[in-house]
């Protein structure tokens, strides 16, 4: 049986500068996210990531019964977290440089985007065949690593997979085999 996977972007705040981890979401934000869940299609199973951007866009979505997954938790980035791109930019342009050029490197002591990308097709790969249609609120971080994945693209393209917030990733699997799913029309 083929599994019918929305990965769903997590909600990001609005109108203020943007750090590296987690904090909360904006009234905005959480508006958008409960706008964006129209348009879903129904699903038995729902999973999020345990950031509160994921935990509170999948409350946005109006989402009963979500298991806050573990292995969809964000890339972890070390002693950059908390810190805004500029700022890690400014203090240590060659470690920068190099993450986002080689996805083994981990310059902030976190995780690199070879180690996202294993973990996250680790994941896709443990969801049962029977699953049926299943829905996760994940950070873009995973989404780009899942659309890695179902492409068999390597890690190197991770920055060049643009995945803004709300936006639905749509993959189906059989067999132990992903593949990218572009929306039905007029959804």
């Amino acid at each position: 049986m083929t599994v019918r996977l929305t990965l769903v972007c997590a909600a990001a705040p609005t109108g203020r500068e943007v750090r590296f981890g987690d904090s909360p979401l904006d009234e905005r934000a959480l508006s958008r996210a409960r706008t964006a869940g129209h348009g879903l299609p129904g699903v038995t199973v729902r999973y999020s990531g345990p950031s509160q951007w994921c935990r509170a866009t999948a409350t946005a979505l109006a989402w009963h019964d979500v298991t806050v997954e573990h292995a969809l938790r964000d890339l972890d980035l070390g002693r950059w977290h908390g810190r805004t791109l500029d700022e890690v930019a400014a203090d240590d342009p060659a470690a920068l440089a190099a993450w986002t050029t080689d996805p083994e490197a981990a310059p902030h002591g976190g995780e690199s985007v070879a180690a996202l990308c294993r973990r996250t097709a680790a994941w896709l790969d443990a969801l049962p065949e029977g699953s049926g249609r299943v829905a996760a609120v994940v950070e873009q971080s995973l989404a780009r690593a899942a659309v890695l994945y179902a492409l068999n693209a390597p890690c190197t393209s991770f920055w060049r997979v643009d995945v803004p917030p709300l936006a639905a990733v749509e993959l189906t699997g059989r067999g132990g085999r992903w593949n990218l799913r572009w929306p039905a029309a007029g959804r």
